[in-house]
């Protein structure tokens, strides 16, 4: 028959009597401030986790914001720079219908005056082949009249001309 008492027996109860005394210590002393320690740093790691998720969450929301408003800048930009171009195209019609009304009263001005010297120019010949032809018609005059006989003559051809007519 076999004893229940072998001679590893009392040892193995002894070192299982002992391995529970010492899960009761390592439970009690040990495991409670370890898994408290596992539980708080996989915490930690979570919440890190949470606001590295949080974060990359911002940083979307910021480069959709930054998009938006690059693309509004572009649009402002492009809508400044075609008023520029109208406003540039404006002036330079304007510069030119400026610039063609002064040139048409520059030239009807340079007519005016052109027609008012020829007139004044014309004016002076005119005075001045009155005061010639005055001046040979009298020294004709002088001329043939200067002796009694073209006298005589020239009175004769005048009767002679009324009488015809």
């Amino acid at each position: 028959m076999l004893s229940l008492v072998t001679p590893g027996f009392g040892l193995t109860i002894w070192m299982l009597i002992t391995f529970l005394i010492l899960m009761f210590l390592l439970k009690k002393f040990a495991w409670t401030p370890i898994l408290d320690a596992v539980n708080e740093r996989e915490g930690k790691i979570e919440g890190a986790l949470a606001a590295a998720d949080k974060a990359k969450e911002e940083m979307a929301e910021l480069n959709a914001k930054n998009d938006e408003l690059r693309k509004i800048a572009l649009a402002e930009r492009d809508a400044m720079m075609k008023e520029a171009r109208e406003i540039k195209a404006d002036i330079i019609a304007e510069a030119k219908t400026k610039a063609g009304s002064e040139a048409d009263s520059i030239l009807v001005s340079a007519r005016e005056t052109i027609q008012q010297e020829k007139a004044a120019a014309v004016g002076e010949i005119k005075k001045q082949v009155a005061t010639l032809s005055i001046s040979i018609a009298e020294r004709l005059v002088k001329e043939n009249l200067s002796s009694n006989d073209k006298q005589v003559a020239l009175v004769d051809n005048l009767v002679n001309d009324i009488n015809l007519n």
